[in-house]
């Protein structure tokens, strides 16, 4: 990637040119990276009487997100409203399918849509940048339906490169971990309600009170909590203790057990699909089991749907963190689990 000074510029430049166009700017605004760097660049362009930030209050927003969003905002000077969203009470985006950001974006920008034309801003602007046409992004369909325009993506921004600018503009946002809403902690066909949305956001929060993660994700898997964290966390997992009081966290949010996936954190985690059928009997777990006592681990493997959930001692668990991780990572997925997650607490 061309990180370099020259290529940068072209592209702020290329962005501004971008903005000024727009004549007025309403911007959907979520206080992460990328949504932050729009919107101060709209400021740059258009001055703070031709620009508005606008939040959906939706219960799948983390309560800390909305929190920084604002915080976010009063500090750049940037005009800022919230308005509230009813994705949930949708039953297509409930139901939670595989295009349910559809759902979502549908309901988010056709009010934002609304918002524009009552306050006569121009366009309607969002933060999707250069790095999200390589992935799967239903609320793309809904954009384009709108009208919804992304100038970072238009002008081929990437998510380290907006990282770069925005600490070169001095936004508190440019190391912010990415975050997206609540609902995409829920495998697929498993249907968005408060209660599990609410889950996850207490999960989460009280794990972050116990460390300053790179990356974080709570998947919910019924009783099961998936830990996602990135690479440079996992090795916490093998000190003393440090994996109890994790389970600890996530036993006192709701959860009956926790893993912590070997994979680490990824992005798009959730779209992955599996290898062969779904796992999870007799034959796959003692498969498992057996290539791992020829490392010498002594396992127990359970098998829940998708996920394989490896039980081991405090010894072991170093070296699944550890040397063996791959080992395990393999011996799974080549019996059809699609996430491998060792045992917490």
């Amino acid at each position: 990637m061309d990180l370099s000074r020259d290529n940068l510029e072209t592209k702020e430049r290329a962005l501004d040119d971008s903005l000024r166009g727009c004549g007025s700017a309403l911007i959907g605004y979520s206080g992460g990276v990328d949504s932050t760097y729009l919107a101060k660049a709209a400021l740059d362009a258009l001055g703070n009487e031709h620009v508005l930030a606008v939040t959906g209050r939706s219960p799948s927003l983390a309560q800390a997100q909305r929190e920084t969003a604002e915080r976010v905002a009063r500090s750049i000077g940037l005009p800022h409203l919230e308005i509230e969203t009813r994705e949930i009470e949708d039953p297509d985006y409930a139901a939670n399918p595989r295009d349910r950001c559809y759902f979502c974006k549908t309901e988010l920008y056709g009010r934002l849509v609304m918002l524009a034309r009552a306050r006569g801003f121009a366009s309607v602007l969002d933060g999707a940048n250069a790095d999200d046409l390589d992935d799967h992004r239903p609320g793309r369909v809904a954009a384009r339906e709108l009208g919804v325009r992304s100038p970072l993506q238009e002008v081929g921004l990437s998510k380290a490169e907006i990282r770069v600018l925005s600490r070169r503009a001095g936004l508190p946002t440019w190391e912010m971990p990415a975050s997206p809403c609540l609902a995409s902690r829920l495998p697929y066909g498993t249907p968005v309600t408060l209660q599990r949305l609410r889950q996850i956001e207490e999960a989460e929060s009280r794990l972050r009170a116990l460390h300053a993660w790179h990356d974080l994700r709570v998947r919910h898997h019924g009783d099961l909590a998936r830990l996602e964290v990135a690479g440079a966390d996992l090795a916490l997992f093998a000190e003393p203790g440090f994996a109890t009081q994790v389970a600890r966290a996530l036993q006192r949010a709701g959860y009956s057990q926790a893993g912590l996936d070997l994979q680490g954190y990824r992005r798009g985690a959730l779209n992955e699909s599996t290898i062969g059928a779904i796992a999870g009997d007799g034959r796959s777990t003692v498969e498992v089991e057996r290539r791992l006592g020829v490392f010498g681990v002594r396992a127990r493997v359970d098998g829940a749907g998708a996920v394989a959930l490896i039980h081991v001692t405090s010894d072991s668990a170093g070296k699944l963190i550890g040397d063996l991780r791959q080992v395990a990572i393999e011996a799974c997925r080549a019996v059809g689990f699609r996430y491998v997650t060792l045992a917490l607490g």
